[in-house]
């Protein structure tokens, strides 16, 4: 069992523990022959039959990423297997889970998320195109890094593996897990993981715990009506109880996303260039009439309003929501 102060392997200094799950534990460490700071993931076995499950799910995860090269999944630097643990040493991802900033903030703007979801898809289309197909099978707030630079890092490879991985069921969370993953014999897929992260994607806009009893996913906008239709429809999609009215890859949520963005800019637009036209009449009517008077104030406030809908539409084409 490792803690504070431990030397593991002559040469990684055990500074800190930053995490802990049912399966393992994660510790911040230095290698100081290297001076380089690092992760180390410690599964301690405990004498039950659940032990060989849990060293295949570990020895499976360091099988994986230590060939996968990708800037939203972590790297294996070591490995290390003693006699009732298995200790991984990998990338330390600076910054905090999705989860610990729910916490703090509550519900993100929904053009982050949608920015966020796109991120994601990106890591999906990654693990879902190798030889072997990788389904990561546990996505949720709490196995999502986010760097100092907005990247994020998927964590937490315990039970993803290859798409007809038995072992998978009932191993996700509940209320993240896709209903396949709680019957036996159902095939896991890529799609298996949409599921997941339309989940994701819900919690992150609304702030809600689907992972609290009943397991009930709203519509987004019965929760917050400012939310779009258009986000409703995709999060519903990609959480729609059977696999085949899903979205069937990572790459065709994407596409569902950016059509969003596109055609929320394509709306902006318009609103933008409406309201111009309001303050354009209204500047010039205050500016020419005789007849009504301004107060200074409610000038500077025409003024204002006009600017800055001048400066939104001329730089809608290179805005991103």
């Amino acid at each position: 069992m490792l803690e504070i102060g431990s030397l593991v392997d002559g040469k990684y200094k055990i500074l800190a523990e930053i995490g802990r799950g049912g399966m393992s534990v994660v510790w911040l460490a230095i290698n100081e022959r290297l001076n380089l700071i690092v992760a180390i993931k410690e599964i301690r076995y405990t004498g039950t039959a659940r032990d060989e499950i849990l060293r295949r799910s570990f020895r499976m995860e360091v099988d994986m990423l230590k060939n996968l090269n990708h800037p939203g999944l972590p790297m294996i630097f070591d490995v290390i297997a003693e006699d009732d643990t298995f200790l991984v040493v990998m990338t330390y991802v600076d910054g905090e889970t999705l989860s610990e900033l729910l916490k703090k903030q509550g519900a993100q703007s929904q053009e982050l998320v949608i920015e966020w979801g796109k991120q994601l898809c990106d890591i999906l289309i990654f693990l879902h195109s190798r030889i072997k197909p990788i389904v990561y099978g546990d996505i949720k707030p709490a196995n999502i890094m986010l760097r100092p630079d907005g990247q994020l890092v998927l964590i937490d490879f315990g039970i993803a593996g290859g798409c007809k991985l038995n072992d998978m069921l009932a191993l996700g969370t509940r209320g993240y897990a896709a209903p396949e993953q709680y019957s036996a014999g159902a095939q896991i897929d890529a799609r298996t993981d949409i599921y997941a992260l339309g989940v994701t994607l819900y919690q992150l806009v609304t702030g809600e715990n689907p992972a609290k009893p009943s397991y009930e996913l709203k519509p987004i906008r019965q929760i917050d009506p400012t939310l779009s239709s258009g986000l409703e429809q995709i999060i519903e999609k990609c959480t729609n109880i059977n696999p085949d009215q899903r979205f069937q890859s990572a790459q065709e949520l994407k596409n569902a996303l950016n059509a969003y963005c596109t055609m929320a800019r394509s709306s902006t637009g318009t609103r933008i260039r409406n309201s111009f036209n309001v303050w354009k009449k209204k500047w010039i009517f205050a500016k020419e009439s005789e007849t009504i008077s301004y107060t200074t104030e409610n000038m500077e406030m025409i003024y204002y309003n006009a600017e800055l809908l001048i400066h939104l539409y001329s730089n809608l084409e290179d805005t991103e929501i």
